[in-house]
């Protein structure tokens, strides 16, 4: 299958123009694959539904969650159908593999008092404090993807609209605006990016590291880690929660959800409603403490 799986990921990176990130869990689902056929000795035109099944209930044994085996099952659906199009196949034998049924899962978030107290930090006028609190009042103000704030290049940022422009998957533009709060932390980032920069003069990157380089999704994960530990919050909070946090503080204040969904860059209206999930639960909290026959 090793020819016909780069076959494929050359057609998701040209053809489809996947992102870096979608390309390498691609590879690395298919060649799981890959590597549990071969070990049976199965070939790929005699690759069948019972084979893909076995495949995940190995997966399964091995203590996958089932948010991950739809994922890999989901890698598998996409290449067979693109095996079928060349004719390398007879059908696609992962379309008749039911998708395992999801737990239903409320995302992690900061309440907006959490939220104030976590983007007081960091406090010093460092250059590399002054880009965090860039960076965090960024996320937070525009409900962005990690990848997409680390894309983000200087000509991007509109500081007098308090617009930004990001690439999201599929590598499709969006424009995203942000409040004061965030544009008053970029102009303080912005007049210290010089000592940062150094000697990288042509670096078009918004926020950089240490070295002057393009910041990379694990270092923003690393920050964020960083100074939830110099708050009183003590659960798992990751660039992602800021992303649920922007969502939820929106609808809480009365944002319609479809505006929600092009704010976050859903395709479907679906994926945003897990907010509504999430508000009945605060809701819910908030009258069991507060209703004297609760």
């Amino acid at each position: 299958m090793k020819k016909e799986v780069e076959q494929f990921l050359d057609h998701l990176r040209y053809e489809q123009n996947a992102s870096g990130h979608t390309i390498s869990s691609y590879r690395r689902d298919l060649n799981q694959l890959a590597e549990f056929l071969a070990e049976r000795e199965t070939r790929l035109r005699k690759i069948d539904n019972v084979a893909i099944r076995a495949f995940l209930a190995h997966l399964h044994e091995r203590g996958l969650k089932k948010s991950s085996l739809a994922r890999k099952l989901a890698a598998v659906r996409s290449f067979f159908q693109f095996c079928l199009k060349k004719g390398w196949v007879e059908d696609n034998a992962a379309k008749v593999v039911s998708t395992p049924k999801q737990e239903r899962h409320v995302p992690s978030f900061l309440s907006e008092d959490e939220m104030a107290q976590f983007l007081d930090l960091p406090s010093s006028g460092s250059p590399l404090d002054l880009r965090d609190k860039a960076l965090l009042e960024l996320l937070y103000a525009s409900g962005i993807r990690v990848g997409e704030l680390v894309g983000i290049n200087l000509e991007d940022i509109s500081q007098a609209e308090k617009f930004v422009r990001v690439r999201g998957k599929g590598k499709k533009e969006r424009l995203v605006p942000f409040g004061r709060k965030a544009e008053q932390s970029l102009a303080a980032y912005l007049r210290v990016r010089p000592l940062i920069l150094k000697d990288r003069t042509g670096e078009t990157a918004l926020f950089l590291n240490y070295t002057g380089e393009r910041l990379t999704a694990r270092s923003v994960e690393r920050t964020v880690a960083k100074h939830i530990r110099e708050t009183a919050v003590r659960r798992k909070i990751s660039p992602h929660s800021l992303r649920h946090s922007f969502a939820s503080h929106l609808l809480s204040r009365g944002a319609d959800l479809r505006v929600i969904q092009e704010l976050l860059g859903h395709e479907s209206l679906a994926t945003t409603q897990k907010y509504t999930h999430l508000d009945l639960r605060r809701l819910l909290e908030v009258y069991k403490k507060s209703h004297p026959r609760s």
